[in-house]
């Protein structure tokens, strides 16, 4: 009877582990970032998830970021290659990357318009919130990927 009971647990578990999604997995689970992913990116904005956009919109993100939205994100060349290695070898992966959204953003994508179809725009200009792309305004645990719509918490 212990041996079924155990063995009923780890089924739990297991079924647990394969329903759960968070955005930095996809499907590599436990994915950590780079340190200078974090810290490069993360220092203007959330670093996202890897997995957000395809590979080719990654590759360009990299490739300009002379002019990356507006500002000046250049890199040296050493951190450049490291961090579009990365995303070249996790991006794109998943449902969130089927397409190259309109000027590669994440905001633009039809997935992420389709998961923010009820947020009027007015919403997003809220001073707490300024913009879709500030992801932690509403997803407070969006840096570890977490993305999930029962953990949203829109700031009035």
């Amino acid at each position: 009877m212990h041996s079924c009971f155990i063995r009923l647990l780890r089924g739990m578990v297991a079924a647990v582990l394969l329903t759960t999604t968070s955005a930095w997995a996809g499907s590599d689970k436990g994915l950590t970032p780079p340190a200078t992913y974090t810290q490069e990116c993360g220092s203007c904005h959330l670093a996202f998830p890897p997995n957000l956009l395809p590979k080719a919109s990654w590759q360009r993100v990299m490739h300009g970021l002379d002019k990356h939205y507006g500002s000046d994100a250049s890199l040296d060349v050493a951190t450049q290659k490291q961090i579009d290695a990365w995303l070249q070898t996790h991006g794109g992966q998943g449902k969130r990357a089927r397409e190259e959204p309109p000027f590669d953003r994440i905001t633009r994508s039809s997935w992420f318009e389709r998961k923010h179809r009820e947020v009027s725009a007015a919403t997003f200009k809220r001073p707490a919130i300024k913009s879709p792309a500030n992801c932690t305004a509403c997803h407070r645990d969006a840096a570890q990927g977490d993305f999930e719509e029962d953990r949203v918490r829109i700031p009035k």
